[in-house]
């Protein structure tokens, strides 16, 4: 059965401008934060190699957007990621994370300046503390692009987060993004967790201010 609905381009009337207030499993996520304790496996020509991290993370609120009679809330973000005592970048990523209230779906964007986008989606009720959302290669709704160095040597076939909202205003992320290496048989799992604290809060977004 279709979900969507016959009239493909009237756009919803009357919804709530303040977009804060209605994000969903979201709303545990929108503002500034930082954590300290990150830790990344990596691949490497020796193996699987352990490396800490510290990360910031801004998502602040967008107004709400519209695909016809589509209604999305969300968060647009930028994280920041370095080694510990240093400066330089070791990760940096830019998207949306996007709550659609008529029917549950969660969408987490990411693109990342070596060259890589993914949109991952999933499901979560308006009061879920954890949820989890997939992407997979060759899918149209929830898929994975790269540049054509990455997909011959370190092809991502699927990316998997996972968030938790923790009652001290915190929240934490375990992601996996599965990879098939070149000339290695096994596919390896690219695993990233930490867990962000609270350093600042959201700035409302433009139409509720």
């Amino acid at each position: 059965m279709n979900e969507f609905p016959q009239d493909i381009f009237t756009e919803p009337q009357g919804y709530s401008v303040d977009t804060l207030s209605n994000l969903g499993p979201l709303t545990g996520m929108a503002g500034i934060w930082e954590g300290i304790r990150g830790m990344d496996v990596k691949p490497k020509a020796a193996g699987p190699k352990k490396q800490a991290y510290v990360e910031r993370i801004e998502l602040q609120p967008v107004d709400p957007q519209t695909n016809g009679p589509q209604l999305f809330y969300g968060l647009r973000y930028h994280t920041h990621i370095t080694k510990p005592d240093q400066v330089k970048t070791y990760h940096d990523q830019v998207g949306y994370w996007l709550w659609e209230p008529a029917t549950g779906n969660v969408i987490h964007t990411l693109t990342i300046p070596r060259g890589m986008i993914t949109m991952a989606c999933g499901k979560a009720d308006a009061h879920a503390k954890q949820f989890e959302l997939l992407a997979k290669e060759g899918d149209p709704s929830a898929g994975i692009s790269s540049n054509p160095f990455l997909n011959y040597a370190f092809r991502t076939v699927e990316y998997r987060i996972q968030v938790t909202i923790h009652d001290d205003q915190s929240w934490s992320y375990e992601q996996d993004t599965v990879m098939k290496i070149k000339d290695h048989i096994e596919l390896f799992h690219h695993v990233d967790t930490n867990t962000l604290r609270k350093i600042g809060e959201a700035t409302p977004n433009p139409l509720a201010r």
